[in-house]
């Protein structure tokens, strides 16, 4: 089997000669095609504004302001808001852009070109902050076209978009939080009332019942207990008043007596056992108790027995013993009343004491129900005064972003006019055309030399048949084949330079004069 042939520099050399021609024509093909690329792309024009992102003027801790993303995520809403279908469209109309396509290409076309034009480049710094990372402290919006004032232009009008459509967004960003504070501070203030209504209906219908009335309640049970108390006592020294009464009611109808002249006998004895009784009683009770009253009485009725009787003789023995007998009655009579009187007030008493306790049973059922409303009115009211305190802020916020005094974009720098294009880069694009003629004329000779299926040279032969050849007989030109072959490289030359003599006057005096043509070009590789 042959072996592989490797190519020796000589090989190389042989290869450069026969593909020369070749070689070169690719090699001006490809960086003519580069020339002409540098010079006929048109040029690209940049106009870009540069805006700063201003902080809030007052303190944070002051006031609050209601847009609290971070300045990228805002730059990037506010430029979709701006990059809208009908804001790029009215720009594309009032400035005329793309006149050669307007008329063939869709509008969707159209803003998709423009929105490649637009540009927006942010610029951070090495700003601490609370999310951690780098803060945008500003950015720069710029645009690209063929003509530079067109350029400058539509990117005065994209920055001013940029600028109104921040103030818009949060300024409407905070008139909304208001609006929706303010909704539900009137949810939460009716919620309140409504609760408000229910304690007072609840403590309306258990008045007597509620828990701030249980040590009143507990005072008035206890002293009608010892009403009580006193009534009963009062009640018993009546009934032992009653029953003296009575006895001395019967001693009086049994005992009394008169003289021969009229006078009470034994009424003086009488006398000395009331006021006997009388010692005895206060020794046991006090001057008011029913009792002591009862003696005091009746002794004094003994000692004057004749006060009923005007202007009258000394009466019969039976007169005063009717008079002895009538008072008697009498006492009775209002010591009866008194025993009724006492068992009524006890009555009383015992319907007070009997609805006071049913008031203290009453309480805690009461309580728990009045804990259970008060506690849903401390909540409505402690949600209700959160809101109302978020609502004020964000109405200070509010007035914070109409006064323009929160975070703000400002213009730093404004789009300047654009002296010269930033693209295309034509010397790049030269530089790029040189390599690739090379390359493409290295590769068009590999491909041709595949492509040729002769043997060349002792080395390859050897290769192929595994032996050295013993007789080298090299090729021969004639003297014809070298005058063809000098005579075609003359010819081959000189076509070459008349093509470039006339491709120089057709642009000479059809398209431009050749000076005005190397001054432009000058200009566009400048």
């Amino acid at each position: 089997m042959a072996n592989e042939y490797e190519l020796t520099l000589s090989d190389y050399l042989s290869i450069f000669k026969r593909r020369w021609l070749q070689m070169l024509v690719a090699f001006l093909l490809i960086l003519s095609v580069a020339v002409a690329t540098a010079v006929f792309l048109p040029p690209t024009y940049q106009s870009t504004g540069t805006i700063l992102i201003e902080s809030q003027q007052i303190p944070d801790d002051v006031v609050k302001a209601t847009v609290t993303s971070y300045a990228d995520e805002r730059i990037e809403v506010i430029k979709q808001r701006v990059m809208t279908r009908d804001n790029l469209y009215r720009i594309i109309q009032k400035y005329n852009l793309y006149p050669k396509k307007i008329d063939s290409a869709t509008i969707s076309t159209l803003i998709d070109d423009m929105r490649k034009s637009i540009s927006v480049i942010l610029l951070n710094a090495d700003v601490e902050r609370s999310g951690g990372g780098r803060a945008t402290i500003a950015f720069k919006v710029g645009f690209e076209y063929e003509r530079p004032e067109v350029a400058h232009k539509v990117a005065n009008e994209i920055v001013t978009l940029f600028l109104d459509e921040n103030v818009k967004a949060r300024t409407e960003r905070a008139t909304e939080t208001t609006e929706f504070l303010t909704q539900e501070v009137e949810n939460l203030r009716k919620e309140l009332e409504g609760v408000e209504n229910k304690v007072a209906a609840f403590k309306q219908e258990h008045s007597n019942s509620l828990p701030e009335h249980m040590e009143m309640h507990m005072s008035l049970l206890q002293r009608s207990e010892s009403d009580i108390k006193e009534v009963d006592r009062d009640y018993k020294s009546t009934q032992e008043e009653l029953r003296y009464l009575d006895v001395e009611l019967a001693s009086a109808k049994a005992n009394v007596k008169t003289n021969a002249s009229g006078e009470v006998i034994g009424t003086t004895s009488e006398l000395e056992k009331a006021k006997a009784e009388l010692e005895r009683s206060l020794g046991l009770y006090k001057e008011t108790h029913p009792t002591v009253r009862a003696l005091k009485r009746k002794i004094e009725a003994l000692e004057n027995p004749t006060e009923t009787k005007v202007d009258a003789k000394p009466a019969r023995g039976d007169i005063a013993t009717e008079l002895v007998i009538a008072k008697v009655q009498a006492q009775i009579e209002a010591a009866k009343a008194r025993l009724n009187s006492l068992a009524q007030q006890r009555r009383s008493l015992e319907a007070r004491v009997d609805q006071l306790q049913n008031q203290v049973s009453q309480s805690p059922q009461v309580e728990r129900g009045l804990f259970t409303l008060m506690r849903d009115y401390e909540n409505a009211k402690s949600k209700y005064e959160e809101v109302k305190s978020k609502q004020i802020n964000a109405k200070i916020a509010e007035n914070l972003e109409q006064e323009n005094k929160a975070e703000r974009f400002s213009m730093l720098e404004p789009p300047f006019f654009p002296d010269k294009p930033m693209k295309p880069n034509r010397k790049k694009i030269i530089a790029l055309g040189l390599f690739a003629g090379l390359a493409g004329a290295l590769a068009l000779a590999a491909l041709l030399e595949a492509l040729d299926r002769r043997v060349r040279g002792v080395e390859s032969l050897t290769s192929l048949i595994n032996m050295r050849p013993l007789v080298i007989i090299p090729y021969i030109s004639t003297n014809a084949e070298l005058k063809r072959r000098k005579n075609f490289n003359k010819y081959m030359l000189i076509s070459i330079l008349a093509l470039i003599g006339i491709s120089l006057l057709v642009i000479h005096f059809v398209v431009m004069p050749l000076d005005l043509l190397t001054v432009k070009l000058m200009a566009r590789f400048a």
